[in-house]
Parts: C-alpha cells; sequence; structure tokens
C-alpha cells in the first residue's frame, strides 16, 4: 500500500513539474531575448568591421561620437526605449530605418559637435558597422523585402495573362 502512495505521489510530482515547464517554456518562447549594448564592446567592434579607409580617416573619439550620435538618433525614433522590460514580440509592429536619413543626421551631428568628416562615406560605413553590431548581439530583426515597403501593385490585367 505504501508503494501506491509513493507512485502516485512521483507521477502527481511529474505531473506538475511538466506542466510548470511547459508554461515557462512558452512564455519565454514569446518574449525576446533580451540584447545588451556595451558602449565598449561596440566601439571595438565598430573600429575593426570599418573598411581600413575609413579607419584611417576616423579617430576613436570621433568614431565614438558618431556612435553616440547614432544611439540618440536611434532614441528620437522611439528605436532605443528608456525603460527596458521583456516585451511579447510583435511581428505587425515593423519599424524601416533608412540609410540615408540616419547619414544625414550624423552628418549634421559631426559638424555641430565640430567632428571633421573628410569624406561622407565614412559616415555611411560607421552606420553599417553600427547595425552589424546591433545584428551580431541580437538587437535588430532581418531587413525589410523591397515588396513590403513599396505601394500595393495594381491588379493584373487580363492581357497578362
Amino acid at each position: 500500500m505504501t508503494f501506491l502512495y509513493v507512485a502516485l505521489a512521483a507521477v502527481l510530482v511529474f505531473v506538475i513539474a511538466a506542466v510548470v515547464v511547459g508554461r515557462e517554456a512558452h512564455r519565454l518562447d514569446a518574449v525576446a531575448p533580451r540584447s545588451v549594448y556595451i558602449p565598449q564592446e561596440a566601439l571595438e567592434f565598430v573600429a575593426e568591421y570599418l573598411p581600413p579607409e575609413s579607419q584611417a580617416r576616423l579617430t576613436p573619439d570621433e568614431l565614438e561620437q558618431l556612435l553616440l550620435a547614432h544611439m540618440r538618433w536611434l532614441h528620437a525614433k522611439g528605436l532605443q526605449p528608456t525603460n527596458v522590460i521583456d516585451r511579447r514580440q510583435d511581428i505587425l509592429g515593423l519599424v524601416v530605418i533608412a540609410d540615408d536619413t540616419v547619414t544625414a543626421y550624423l552628418l549634421g551631428a559631426a559638424e555641430s559637435q565640430g567632428v571633421e568628416i573628410l569624406d561622407d562615406v565614412d559616415v555611411v560605413n560607421v552606420v553599417d558597422a553600427h547595425l552589424a553590431y546591433f545584428a551580431a548581439i541580437g538587437a535588430v530583426g532581418p531587413p525589410a523585402p523591397l515588396a513590403e515597403l513599396s505601394a500595393p501593385s495594381e491588379p493584373p490585367s487580363a492581357a497578362d495573362g
């Protein structure tokens, strides 16, 4: 009789554990993994990722100021929240970053901060390298396909066949 109670208790504990583990696994699957931005790590990553021409023209201080300006731009666009909490993944909340707007902003920020940019392509390279760092730490999604960004096309005509 004691064996029956022990077996029943073991089965009950197993069922409770399976339900709790299953529920937590489902909850964690629905929450985006937390990405941690480390400024010094980002600076080193971007400095190594830049093409040699850009590395030669930008000092570490100038690069750091450009990265800080890029982070300010992201914050202004709502892409860097002030309060970090676990959030459910939202497929419908698509956010698209256009390279030309951030480049123009960074050129203006560099000028206002006294950073001498010898070639505009350096800013483009910094943005590309910074976005590569974000991708490396899992902070951004994949690039949006051009089909999703363009206006809806007209329905095919009968002649198209």
